[in-house]
């Protein structure tokens, strides 16, 4: 089994130690995240280092993914993303067993599909994207990297997501529509 690293200790960190741990084909070595918290636990797997041991780690270690969230903006997913890559870290895509990506769509290095969530055919999701649990991503759409679809929001056919958008939970888009770069688009809405 490979082994990877997990860049970020939140709340997004665990859901996505699950997600791995069910996928079965990575195992968790450690996490980065606060100095004051190097050394504590995260569902059992350690806090090993700071940012600063990135390009330490990356010596050691060939795999990693960012798992904070999407807090407030996609600047900080996008800067640790970066450091990383130039430390040489390789991003592995991650999915559930239980989400179904078709074989005709194209998943981006570093992005993760969480439980029960759907990217059906022809669609494209770029690098470090998170597709939350039970987000449907439609036929024809391409997400760009660095976004977001959060849990349960329905992006429907043909749908360009730009570069670092937030789309929020239970948002559901009109078919064909284009959302510009690092939109932030808040839970429940319709998007048109």
């Amino acid at each position: 089994m490979k082994k990877i690293i997990l860049i970020g200790g939140g709340g997004h960190c665990k859901s996505v130690i699950d997600v791995i741990e069910q996928e079965g084909k990575f195992r968790i070595v450690g996490i980065i995240d606060k100095k004051n918290l190097l050394g504590l636990k995260i569902l059992g797997y350690p806090i090993i280092g700071t940012d600063t041991d990135i390009t330490k780690l990356a010596k050691k270690y060939q795999n990693a993914l960012i798992t904070i969230g999407f807090v407030k903006n996609p600047y900080l997913r996008i800067k640790l993303f970066n450091l990383a890559k130039r430390a040489g870290f390789k991003f592995p895509f991650i999915v559930s067993p239980r989400a179904y990506v078709s074989k005709h769509s194209k998943l981006g290095f570093g992005t993760i599909v969480m439980h029960n969530a759907i990217v059906n055919a022809n669609s494209s999701i770029g690098n470090n994207c998170i597709i939350n649990s039970k987000a449907l991503i439609e036929h024809d759409c391409q997400i760009s990297s660095h976004s977001h679809i959060s849990t349960n929001a329905i992006i429907n056919g043909g749908v360009k997501v730009g570069p670092g958008c937030f789309i929020g939970s239970n948002v559901t888009t009109k078919h064909k529509i284009n959302i510009k770069r690092k939109s932030f688009i808040k839970a429940g809405s319709l998007a048109k």
